[in-house]
């Protein structure tokens, strides 16, 4: 199968890193966003709405948008729960990083790494990070009780969570106000076949 991405993403790190701990073998095609590869036509046959990660499988499927897609990749693994219950909690997460997590201190790290943090842009850099400390704080609450997101258990839930969070600090947001957090990172990065996020 082949994965469309930039190594840089958090999104598509996410992928990268559940095909690490899962011993997933792919072609990584590598998408420079900023030159527009995400807009030429052979690109939109693929994802009409323009964006990475984006998984093509063996038989010429495609499947978009992060979560999705590591969720696919973990079906039948321990990073998957099959209790309707915890597999919601893990949704629930991923619902959460996309709505209350993602636009924030992902959009934040951004401005800050990719476009250098214009000044024209600052105003909207510095407006995330109250949304993004709030996020942080949430998790921490949730850390505090249990290892992992939802519960003891690893899932794809931490992995969602985990890629702009290891990273927050290049938007501009102090980990060390959040020890439970700290101590969640170390556990995820200790994992057997982890592999780091390219910076």
């Amino acid at each position: 199968m082949k994965i469309y991405g930039d190594s840089c993403s958090g999104n598509c790190y996410k992928v990268q890193l559940v095909c690490a701990l899962l011993n997933i073998d792919y072609q990584w095609i590598d998408i420079n966003i900023l030159k527009g590869d995400t807009k030429n036509q052979d690109f939109l046959n693929k994802n009409p709405n323009g964006k990475i990660p984006l998984l093509e499988l063996d038989d010429g499927r495609f499947i978009v948008e992060s979560n999705a897609i590591i969720n696919y990749l973990a079906f039948g693994s321990s990073l998957l729960p099959i209790d309707s219950f915890d597999l919601a909690k893990v949704q629930q997460w991923q619902f959460f990083e996309q709505y209350s997590h993602e636009p924030y201190i992902a959009v934040a790290r951004f401005i800050a790494k990719y476009l250098g943090l214009p000044e024209d842009r600052r105003a909207d850099y510095e407006s995330k990070q109250e949304g993004g400390y709030k996020a942080l704080t949430i998790m921490e609450q949730q850390l505090q009780q249990t290892s992992f997101l939802i519960g003891e258990q690893f899932t794809t839930a931490d992995i969602s969570l985990y890629a702009y969070t290891n990273v927050a600090d290049e938007g501009g947001f102090d980990l060390t106000k959040f020890p439970n957090i700290e101590r969640w990172l170390k556990k995820i990065s200790s994992q057997t076949n982890y592999i780091a996020i390219d910076v």
